[in-house]
């Protein structure tokens, strides 16, 4: 569960990232933006009344997004925040698509878990084809582990791999240091694949997020022609962007299904 406590406290990270040349507000005037989000967000977890804590949120929500938009501010804690403050507002789309923003920009344990949450409270929950399936268990590691994570448990075997070889080159020939060097070798090959493929999908792919509370995917791009599933598809919604024509997006779904969707009513990531 998202806690509403669940706010990081960026204050110095954004601070320090405050070299954007572009940006068109001030230092002192994104001090107070910031200043102003983290209050309406403390105003809106303490709020009783429901509607008066969407609006509290909804005040911080506008105060993160012109940090971004017109400070040229962009990292992963400050999108995490504005994740945060658009899942409490009710806006599970806007929710989705930062927190997926933030993982992007830096992977860790808080994105990740609220991210799985939010993606919990979707009303589509598509689901992966079978084969997609089985490479997902198969290759659980490249899948479910961050970035970092991988990179991290790369170094770490890479400093048993090195370690198994002094220790065999010094103690003459040992089987066991031998075969643990050999195996860290290979974990050491499969994380690496892993980063290169990773990178290079999302350097290839562009991915989105649906953030209309509903909408109808066609056939092909316009109203007239019928649509490609028996229901809407709703907020929250994930998506690989196939193709962009004026004004719609094709999109392919989790489960490789596609329709055309109007390009107001998504947002990419």
């Amino acid at each position: 569960m998202i806690s509403k406590n669940g706010i990081l406290l960026v204050g110095l990270f954004i601070l320090m990232t405050i070299i954007s040349v572009q940006a068109d507000l001030p230092k002192e005037e994104v001090f107070s933006l910031f200043n102003q989000a983290n209050q309406y967000f403390r105003q809106g977890n303490s709020a009783n009344n429901p509607e008066r804590a969407k609006k509290y949120y909804e005040n911080a929500i506008l105060s993160f997004e012109r940090i971004i938009d017109e400070g040229g501010i962009k990292n992963a804690k400050l999108y995490y925040n504005l994740a945060n403050a658009y899942f409490l507002q009710g806006q599970l789309g806007k929710a989705i698509l930062n927190y997926r923003r933030a993982a992007k920009l830096g992977n860790d344990n808080d994105i990740q878990k609220n991210l799985t949450f939010a993606r919990s409270q979707r009303r589509d929950q598509v689901e992966l084809k079978t084969e997609r399936r089985v490479l997902h268990t198969l290759f659980f590691w490249h899948y479910d582990f961050a970035q970092k994570t991988k990179f991290f448990m790369m170094c770490v075997f890479f400093g048993i791999a090195c370690g198994c070889v002094t220790v065999t080159l010094w103690c003459n020939r040992s089987v066991p240091w031998i075969v643990t060097a050999i195996i860290s070798g290979i974990l050491i090959l499969c994380f690496l694949v892993s980063i290169v493929v990773e990178v290079r999908a999302e350097a290839n792919n562009i991915r989105g997020v649906i953030t209309a509370q509903e909408v109808v995917a066609h056939q092909g791009d316009g109203q007239n022609y019928p649509p490609s599933f028996k229901e809407p598809l709703h907020e929250g919604t994930e998506f690989d962007l196939l193709e962009r024509r004026s004004g719609w997006f094709h999109i392919k779904l989790f489960d490789d299904s596609d329709g055309w969707i109007p390009d107001d009513s998504a947002e990419l990531i």
